[in-house]
């Protein structure tokens, strides 16, 4: 990864996650726990495999608790060693990763767009990813699909590289939903965006592929969503501008989830629990135990 010239992620986490009151009144709902570990550790964790040095999370009020989990924690760590509890330094390991980390605010909740557009001053004009806090990619989130993408965002020369997933025609109404161009295979590698429509109707979507929370940029992205004007609820919505970068000629490019790698949308209640049995079904230590309870409860 020494020569990857994508080294930097923009991470939102300014939501309110009122869809997961009361959990999220007093801790952001990135802060929530999937297993053991909280929704957005296993974000960045997932990063710095793809070689991603520098995060800049754009937060909002009550957010606190996320910077104060990627601090170093030296009184812990003193007082672990101090109670023969050093076994249990090894899950603060994250700590130590060779990263650095940004924090600014959206200081007016104006959509995913908007949240993006903050970024522009500490970006200073290079390429970026886009991950989404509150979404996990692959069980455990051992997904390399952000790797891949900023391979073929610097090989194809591309202005934008997007991560996309297969959901159930009825389910497009709630994504920013992909138009590929006809002549482009999307089971292959890679595939040119002809647009991407924002939730459109399950008549009207051009396709099942669903934006999956993962994006790579060149800074031109900022110029359209400057020039992209508020929809519903007077939010910037970052797939409008991704289209008007469509339109100006921009070359955008979209790529799939592999089989069997989905993503995990903490956002409500139901997605919520599921991800967390499923992933705590996967601990190798109390996964097995776990599984054999859950089959006495069915009985």
């Amino acid at each position: 990864m020494a020569d990857q010239v994508v080294d930097i992620a923009v991470v939102p986490v300014a939501g309110r996650g009122t869809r997961l009151l009361p959990m999220t009144k007093s801790q952001p709902k990135e802060m929530l726990p999937v297993g053991r570990k909280p929704v957005v550790q296993y974000v960045v964790e997932e990063l710095v495999r793809c070689g991603i040095k520098r995060f800049l999370f754009i937060t909002g009020p009550g957010k606190t608790a996320i910077e104060n989990h990627f601090d170093l924690n030296p009184e812990l760590i003193q007082m672990l060693r101090e109670t023969g509890k050093e076994e249990l330094l090894r899950e603060l390991a994250f700590e130590r990763a060779a990263v650095d980390y940004f924090y600014t605010r959206q200081r007016r909740q104006l959509g995913l767009g908007h949240a993006v557009l903050c970024a522009e001053p500490m970006v200073d004009g290079q390429p970026f990813v886009v991950a989404l806090g509150d979404s996990i990619i692959g069980l455990q989130a051992q997904s390399d699909i952000v790797a891949r993408m900023i391979a073929v965002f610097e090989t194809e020369k591309a202005d934008a590289v997007i991560a996309f997933e297969t959901v159930p025609r009825e389910d497009v109404i709630y994504y920013g939903i992909a138009e590929p161009e006809k002549n482009w295979d999307t089971n292959g590698h890679f595939f040119a965006l002809k647009g991407i429509i924002e939730k459109p109707s399950p008549e009207t979507a051009p396709s099942c592929l669903a934006v999956a929370a993962r994006y790579v940029f060149s800074p031109v992205i900022f110029t359209h969503l400057k020039h992209t004007k508020p929809g519903k609820g007077e939010e910037i919505q970052l797939t409008d501008a991704i289209q008007r970068l469509i339109e100006s000629g921009g070359k955008v490019l979209g790529m799939r989830l592999p089989e069997g790698e989905r993503r995990f949308d903490i956002g409500n209640f139901e997605s919520y629990f599921r991800a967390f049995v499923e992933f705590a079904l996967a601990d190798e230590e109390y996964g097995e135990g776990l599984r054999e309870y859950i089959k006495h409860l069915m009985r």
